[in-house]
């Protein structure tokens, strides 16, 4: 019986795989689009239901249009190969939220929050999309639903049969509360790991390229916003590889990023 368990749950895995778009890594994907949209609309609501959205028009309409020409380049670059039916899970929103954390996120559904902290280090619309285009890279590569996978999958371990009918709702409510820190005060979303942080580093690389923003920023822009934190990393490089090696690591994809997207500005 553990045997035939074992042989569903491999099959399941085998099944369960997607393919990231631009780096075309094959990711975990038990948990279906619509699953992921839900749990996740629920937790952004809740957030943006305590949140003090910034009264600073200027840097809300940066945020908003930096955003915008993104998102109209991710489309445009989603419908060009292949991907049109994975648009539709986007209903853009951009907030500039009052909070002295240096920190911004994107939701599955494309839903972008800034921190007002943030912006103190923006000094144009190129170093803005750096961090939106990394942020929106999260929800291209769909890095949450794949955290759910993974927490699926060390949930059910023999009880695959299970997991799989009756239970199946309960395990994902149960993953979107751990991958999203319901209830906790840690923000939004909690930390990717450092192989999502790394690929969602070059993937904004050539969003923002796409989107007609300067990637060649991008090294500059982090190695400034690790120097603002001192002893303790911001709360958006908490999980990022070292400085050094990310730095070394965007520096290392720039040319082919630019040979690659730049041409769709």
């Amino acid at each position: 019986m553990k045997r035939f368990l074992s042989i569903l749950l491999l099959a399941a895995l085998v099944a369960g795989c997607a393919t990231v778009p631009i780096t075309g890594r094959r990711r975990l994907s038990l948990v279906s689009d619509s699953e992921v949209l839900s749990s996740s609309l629920t937790e952004y609501r809740s957030y943006m239901g305590k949140a003090k959205v910034s009264g600073n028009r200027t840097q809300s309409a940066q945020v908003a249009r930096v955003g915008r020409r993104i998102a109209d380049a991710t489309e445009r670059y989603l419908r060009e190969n292949g991907l049109a039916q994975d648009v539709a899970n986007f209903a853009w929103e951009f907030n500039l939220v009052q909070d002295k954390e240096i920190n911004a996120f994107c939701m599955p559904g494309g839903k972008i929050v800034v921190y007002t902290g943030l912006m103190e280090l923006v000094s144009s619309d190129d170093e803005l999309a750096v961090v939106l285009g990394h942020e929106v890279a999260h929800a291209v590569a769909k890095h949450a639903n794949e955290r759910m996978s993974q927490q699926l999958v060390a949930a059910a371990g023999s009880q695959a049969v299970g997991w799989a009918t009756k239970e199946r709702s309960a395990a994902v409510q149960a993953a979107a509360s751990r991958v999203y820190g319901l209830g906790t005060q840690v923000g939004a979303l909690l930390p990717f790991s450092r192989k999502h942080e790394s690929e969602a580093d070059y993937m904004g690389l050539a969003l923002m390229a796409m989107a007609g923003y300067d990637p060649g920023c991008a090294p500059g822009f982090w190695r400034k916003m690790a120097a603002k934190g001192g002893g303790k990393p911001p709360e958006i490089l908490s999980s990022h590889p070292s400085d050094a090696s990310r730095v070394a690591a965007i520096e290392k994809a720039l040319p082919g990023i630019r040979a690659k997207y730049a041409a769709r500005r």
